[in-house]
C-alpha cells in the first residue's frame, strides 16, 4: 500500500521506495488517503469529530490503469474516511495510540515511509524514522520534540521493525528510544536514473559548469545562511544558486538570500529541472548541519557532479570518501572548499570519479536487495510472496 502527499520529501521516498520494489520480488500496492469521490480535505472540525470513532478504519481496494512511464502498481487503497493521515494525528492526540486500519485482503508487509499513528492489521508494520533531529536538535525544527518522542516510542514498542536510511541514522534511533539494536534495519535510499536530456536554456542566464548549486527547503538546519557568507568570502565568479522550497517562518533568511551579491534564488523545481540544474552545477554545495540521508550528495555524485558536504553524521557516511568535506561550523573550512572546487580542475575530476563509484551503493538494484533482505528477515522466510505495502503521510 503506498500512500501519497504531493511535494515533500516523504512523497520522493515513497516513489522510488515503489519503483524499487520489483529488485526486492515484491508486488507494490498503494494507500493513500484521498477520498474515491475526489472530494477534498475536510475542516479540522470535521477531522477531530471523526477522530472520537476508537474503530479501525477500512482501507479499500481497486485496481488502477496504468500510464506507460508509471511503475507497475497492481492496486490502490483508499481509506475511509479520507484525510486519514491527518486525522491519524488526531486520533493519537486523543487516544493515545495508533489507528488500526482493515483490509480485506491484508499486505503481507506495511512498509510505512514515515512514523504515522497508524498500523495495519494481520501486515507485518514497518516505519521509516529518517532520522530523529525532532529529539536531537529540537533547536532546528518546528516539530515539537515532547509529542514526536512519544510517538516515535509507541511506534517502536508496537512495530515489526524501525527502518533507517543511513547507519548514522540508525545509531541515533537506537541512542535516542533505547530499542532493540536488531529491530532497527538500515537500508539506505535510492537514486532513480535521471533524464538524459538536458535543458534547452538555464534559468537566469547561467553557463553550464560555471556556477554552484544548493538545493533543498531552505531552512535553519541546512546552514543556508553560513554557505552564502562562505560564498561571497570565496569571491570566485561564480554565482551561487540556492533552489528548493521557501519554508515557513524563515523570511528573514529568505529576504537576505534575495539580496544576496553573487546569489540566484530559485524556488521549487520540477524534478527534469531540477536535475538539469545539478548536472550543469560546477559543484553542489551541501553544508548541512544535520541530515538523516542527505538525498541531494547521493543524486549529484550519481550525475558526475562533485560535492562538498559536511564531515561528520550521515552526510559524510553517504559521501564515503567521495566529496570534498568541510566543517560546517567553520567558515573559513567552507571558503577553501568553494575556492578548490572553482579552480582546481583536477580535484574535480577525481571527485567526480569517486562520487560515481560511490552511487552505486544507491542504485535502484542494489536498494531493492536491500529491501528484499529486510523483507525477508521480518517475515522470517528466503523470499517474501508478492504483497508488499508502502504507505506514507
Amino acid at each position: 500500500m503506498f500512500g501519497v502527499l504531493e511535494g515533500t520529501g516523504v512523497a520522493t521516498y515513497a516513489e522510488v521506495l515503489a519503483r524499487c520494489l520489483v529488485h526486492a520480488g515484491a508486488v507494490p500496492v498503494i494507500l493513500n488517503d484521498q477520498p474515491q469521490s475526489g472530494g477534498g480535505r475536510r475542516s479540522r472540525a470535521a477531522r477531530w469529530l471523526s477522530a472520537l470513532d476508537p474503530r479501525a478504519r477500512l482501507a479499500r481496494m481497486q485496481h488502477l490503469p496504468l500510464a506507460a512511464d508509471q511503475p507497475k502498481y497492481t492496486t490502490t487503497g483508499h481509506v475511509e474516511p479520507g484525510d486519514i493521515f491527518r486525522e491519524a494525528q488526531v486520533f493519537f492526540t486523543l487516544h493515545g495510540r495508533l489507528m488500526p486500519v482493515v483490509c480485506v485482503d491484508p499486505p503481507q508487509v506495511m512498509h510505512w515511509t514515515y512514523p504515522v499513528p497508524l498500523y495495519v492489521q494481520g501486515a507485518r508494520n514497518l516505519y521509516t524514522v529518517h532520522d530523529v533531529i525532532p529529539l536531537s536538535h529540537p533547536e532546528l525544527t518546528p516539530i515539537s520534540r515532547s509529542r514526536h518522542d512519544r510517538l516515535l516510542r509507541l511506534i517502536a514498542g508496537q512495530a515489526d521493525g524501525l527502518v533507517t536510511v543511513s547507519e548514522s541514522a540508525r545509531r541515533a534511533v537506537i541512542a535516542q528510544l533505547g530499542c532493540n539494536p536488531d529491530a532497527v534495519f538500515n537500508t539506505y535510499q535510492a537514486v532513480l536514473d535521471a533524464p538524459d536530456s538536458r535543458a534547452d536554456a538555464l534559468p537566469n542566464g547561467l553557463t553550464s559548469g560555471q556556477y554552484f548549486l544548493f538545493c533543498g527547503t531552505v531552512e535553519r538546519r541546512k546552514n543556508i545562511a553560513a554557505l552564502v557568507k562562505a560564498h561571497a568570502k570565496a569571491k570566485t565568479g561564480l554565482p551561487l544558486v540556492i533552489a528548493g522550497p521557501v519554508a515557513p517562518g524563515h523570511a528573514a533568511l529568505e529576504a537576505r538570500l534575495r539580496a544576496a551579491p553573487g546569489v540566484i534564488r530559485l524556488e521549487w523545481q520540477p524534478r527534469d529541472a531540477l536535475i538539469g540544474l545539478m548536472r550543469d552545477a560546477r559543484a553542489l554545495l551541501f553544508p548541512s548541519l544535520v541530515e538523516g540521508f542527505g538525498l541531494p550528495v547521493a543524486e549529484a555524485m550519481s550525475l558526475g557532479v562533485p560535492v562538498m558536504t559536511s564531515d561528520h553524521g550521515a552526510l559524510a557516511e553517504i559521501a564515503g570518501g567521495a566529496a570534498r568535506l568541510v566543517d560546517p561550523g567553520s567558515g573559513s573550512d567552507m571558503v577553501n572548499a568553494i575556492k578548490a572546487l572553482a579552480g582546481d580542475d583536477l580535484l574535480c575530476a577525481r571527485l567526480k570519479a569517486a562520487g560515481l563509484e560511490r552511487a552505486r551503493l544507491f542504485s535502484p538494484h542494489a536498494y531493492g536487495q536491500r529491501l528484499h533482505d529486510l523483507y525477508s528477515s521480518v517475515l522470517g522466510v528466503a523470499r517474501p510472496t508478492p504483497w508488499t505495502a508502502a504507505a506514507h503521510a
